[in-house]
């Protein structure tokens, strides 16, 4: 539709056309606007589950290394002892 088009339709229906074709005008927009806020929302859900779930893996991992790190000073403290009583039976054979 031409803005002649437009102009005619105006001066035709006079100040209550006018103030009809404000409000449609603000509608449309206003509905365009909610459509764009429940599009925003709905991903910022589907990131927050995202985000859940990335942190429960990152728990996780958090827990698996520190299990890992406890086996191996436990490995680590019982190699040490094994190897140092192989020391004093080797001090001890040679007599040092």
């Amino acid at each position: 539709m031409a803005q002649g088009d437009v102009v005619a339709m105006l001066a035709q229906f006079g100040m209550a056309g006018l103030i009809a074709w404000m409000w449609l005008s603000e509608r449309r927009a206003g509905l365009a606007r909610e459509r764009q806020i429940e599009e925003a929302h709905r991903r910022l859900i589907a990131e927050r589950e995202a985000l859940v779930l990335a942190l429960g893996v990152v728990e996780a991992n958090t827990r698996a290394m520190v299990s890992l790190e406890l086996g191996q000073r436990e490995l680590s403290s019982l190699l040490r002892a094994v190897v140092g009583r192989w020391s004093e039976e080797a001090r001890e054979r040679t007599g040092m």
